[in-house]
C-alpha cells in the first residue's frame, strides 16, 4: 500500500512549530506522515510525537514511514478522529502538548485511490468516508436526505449557486434508480447545471462533491468543536499550526483565532473591566501564509492552501 502525500508547506510548518528536542507534538492529521517524519527527526529521547488519523490506511502507511526515520524521539499513533484529541493526550498521561499541527481536508492519496469514491474523475462506489468504520457514506447522504437538506449542504459546504437545481435532479434521479457510483452522481450534476455555466471554471461536479464529502465526514462541525478545545491543551508557548484548503475552513480558523486572542470585551464607556477576559493566544500570522512559487510548480494541490499559526500565552 502506498500513501504518498506531498506535505504542503513543510518547511513553514516545521519553522512555525518551534520544535524543542524534549517537546511533545501532536499531528492531528497524520496522513502519510510527511510532516510527522520531519517533526520526529528533530526530537531527542525526551521528545514525543503523537499522530492521529481517522483513515486506517494512513495509520498503517505512516507507521511504516516513521519506523525508517533516524531519530532518538519516540512516537505513538492513534486511529481516531481529532475530535478525540483530549482523550488521546490523556492516554499518554499528559494534560497538554507543545504543538499541534492540523493539515485539513482530503489527502492526495484519498483522491487518487479511486475506489474510495472521493473523486468525480474516476467511476467508483459512492463512499467518501475518511474513516471506513463510519456507517453513513456518500451514497447514504445522496439517497436519503431531503431535497431541502441536500440544497442546504450543497449551497453552504460547496458554495454552489446551482445547489437547488442539483438537489432537485438528485431527488428525481434517485426515484428512478438508486445513486451508487461517483460516475452516476457526476452525470446528474452535469445535467443539472446549464451548459453555458459549465463552460467556465472548474469541473461542474467539484463543488457538490466537496459539499457531500464535508457532510459525510462532519468536517466543519468537528473542526469548530476541536478548535474550541485545542487551545486549552497547549502548554504556554505552545503553537497551533493549521493548514486549510477552502474558504469555509479558513473562516472557522480565522474566527477561532480572533475569539481566543481577544481580551476585554466590556463596552468602551465602562470605567473599568468587569468581564475579566484575557487573551489566551497570540496570533503569529496576521495574514495567512501561502505556498511559495517553487512549491506551486512542484505540487499544484498546494495552490489553495492557507496556513495560520497561533501561540498559547
Amino acid at each position: 500500500m502506498t500513501f504518498e502525500h506531498k506535505p504542503v508547506m513543510l518547511d513553514e510548518c516545521i519553522d512555525y512549530l518551534n520544535i524543542r528536542t524534549d517537546g511533545v507534538y501532536l499531528d492531528a492529521t497524520l496522513g502519510g506522515a510527511g510532516h510527522s517524519s520531519e517533526i520526529l527527526k528533530r526530537l531527542g529521547p525526551e521528545g514525543l510525537l503523537i499522530g492521529i488519523d481517522q483513515d486506517q490506511n494512513a495509520i498503517q502507511a505512516a507507521g511504516q514511514r516513521l519506523k525508517k526515520v533516524q531519530t532518538k524521539g519516540r512516537y505513538v499513533l492513534y486511529h481516531t478522529n481529532f475530535e478525540n484529541i483530549r482523550e488521546v493526550i490523556g492516554m499518554q498521561k499528559l494534560k497538554a502538548v507543545d504543538g499541534v499541527l492540523m493539515d485539513l481536508g482530503v489527502s492526495s492519496h484519498q483522491l487518487d485511490e479511486g475506489e474510495r469514491g472521493f473523486s468525480y474523475q474516476q467511476d467508483a462506489p459512492l463512499d467518501m468516508r475518511m474513516n471506513k468504520s463510519e456507517e453513513r457514506d456518500a451514497a447514504w447522504v445522496v439517497n436519503n436526505l431531503s431535497r431541502e437538506d441536500l440544497t442546504r449542504i450543497i449551497r453552504e459546504y460547496g458554495e454552489e449557486k446551482w445547489a437547488s437545481r442539483i438537489a432537485e435532479f438528485i431527488v428525481k434521479n434517485r426515484e428512478i434508480q438508486k445513486i451508487t457510483t461517483t460516475g452516476q452522481l457526476a452525470d446528474i450534476i452535469k445535467a443539472a447545471i446549464p451548459a453555458a455555466a459549465r463552460r467556465k471554471g472548474p469541473h461542474p461536479a467539484k463543488r457538490t462533491f466537496q459539499a457531500i464529502r464535508i457532510e459525510v465526514n462532519r468536517e466543519l462541525e468537528v473542526l469548530e468543536r476541536t478548535l474550541k478545545e485545542v487551545v486549552g491543551l497547549l502548554n504556554p508557548g505552545g503553537r497551533l499550526v493549521v493548514i486549510t484548503f477552502h474558504s469555509l475552513e479558513d473562516r472557522i480558523v480565522k474566527q477561532a483565532f480572533r475569539d481566543r486572542s481577544q481580551g476585554c470585551v466590556c463596552p468602551g464607556d465602562f470605567p473599568q473591566c468587569v468581564c475579566g477576559r484575557t487573551p489566551e493566544i497570540r496570533v503569529i500570522t496576521k495574514k495567512p501564509v501561502t505556498a511559495s512559487q517553487s512549491e506551486l510548480d512542484e505540487n499544484p494541490r498546494s495552490r489553495s492552501a492557507k496556513l495560520r499559526v497561533a501561540e498559547k500565552l
